[in-house]
């Protein structure tokens, strides 16, 4: 018999898990920050951690406040018409009151393929752009799984949750980067010419490493926090077979190439499943396997 599973109890585990992923990103912050300091002058380490805060707050936050318009600018959305899309205004309006959240923005992407994605700092400026391809191919209980899906992800506030890890693996990468370019600029002098050269070789090492262990965990973030839109859309709808469902035509979707084309790299993450479809889900995907989601909601 398989073991049922409580939406709340995966929703809760999942937040834990993002919170514990997120603490494993400040770690390597702050361990980058003692090698570095260790192995050359600390006031040089304090001195670049402020040039890299400025500029990694600088860059997420114009990001942040401009992700909506950034997301349904680089897809060519167009807002969603009451009359044209009707199945659609009623999927949100219902998941918005399932939901208690405030009814957000909808927009239309030009898309074979079955797909949406919700953006925004806040419920109160939210968006969520659905393609032409998923309100031609999904049935209404499929659409409000993937609304739901969605809205879920503008109820656990995930675009100033993905922020707050972005702005954490920016510092790291800037600081390495600085580090070492400043180390290849000067010639690896500084504590290294006192006997400290071990720490030296540990600093640079963990520079290099650091930024890619920490973008691994942001990937890793990235898709447990769709894990938890699936449950808590599963709460906002009772009805695991409609989001099941639209991520079985999903999965069993074959669309010409040039489809991928129409998406950038930089707002793929958002969307409810891969855009380009990745054939091997792994360490370095931004969404778990579509099987692998299918699986928990059954069990719910």
């Amino acid at each position: 018999m398989v073991e049922r599973l409580s939406f709340e109890d995966e929703i809760s585990r999942n937040k834990l898990k993002s919170f514990l992923l997120i603490v494993v990103v400040f770690a390597f912050f702050v361990a980058l920050g003692y090698v570095i300091s260790y192995a050359v002058d600390p006031s040089y380490f304090f001195i670049i951690m402020i040039i890299s805060i400025i500029f990694s707050l600088s860059y997420i936050l114009i990001s942040y406040y401009n992700s909506d318009k950034i997301a349904l600018a680089s897809v060519r959305a167009i807002p969603a018409s009451r009359t044209e899309h009707r199945m659609l205004f009623n999927a949100v309006e219902n998941m918005s009151l399932a939901s208690g959240l405030p009814m957000p923005k909808i927009y239309v992407m030009q898309s074979l393929e079955i797909n949406a994605f919700a953006s925004g700092r806040s419920p109160q400026h939210a968006v969520i752009c659905v393609t032409t391809g998923a309100l031609e191919k999904l049935n209404k209980q499929e659409l409000e799984g993937v609304i739901a899906h969605e809205m879920s992800h503008i109820a656990n506030f995930d675009i100033r949750f993905m922020t707050l890890t972005a702005v954490l693996v920016g510092m790291v990468s800037i600081i390495a980067q600085i580090f070492l370019r400043n180390l290849w600029l000067s010639g690896n002098r500084s504590r290294n010419e006192k006997g400290n050269a071990i720490f030296m070789v540990i600093a640079i090492v963990f520079a290099i490493l650091a930024p890619i262990a920490a973008q691994l965990v942001q990937l890793a973030i990235s898709r447990r926090r769709e894990f938890t839109a699936d449950a808590t859309g599963v709460k906002f709808t009772r009805y695991p077979p409609g989001l099941t469902n639209a991520l079985q035509k999903i999965k069993h979707e074959h669309l010409p190439e040039e489809e991928k084309k129409r998406y950038s790299p930089a707002v793929a993450p958002l969307f409810i499943s891969d855009p380009f479809k990745k054939k091997v889900q792994g360490l370095f995907s931004t969404h778990p396997s579509i099987d692998a989601r299918i699986s928990l909601l059954r069990r719910m």
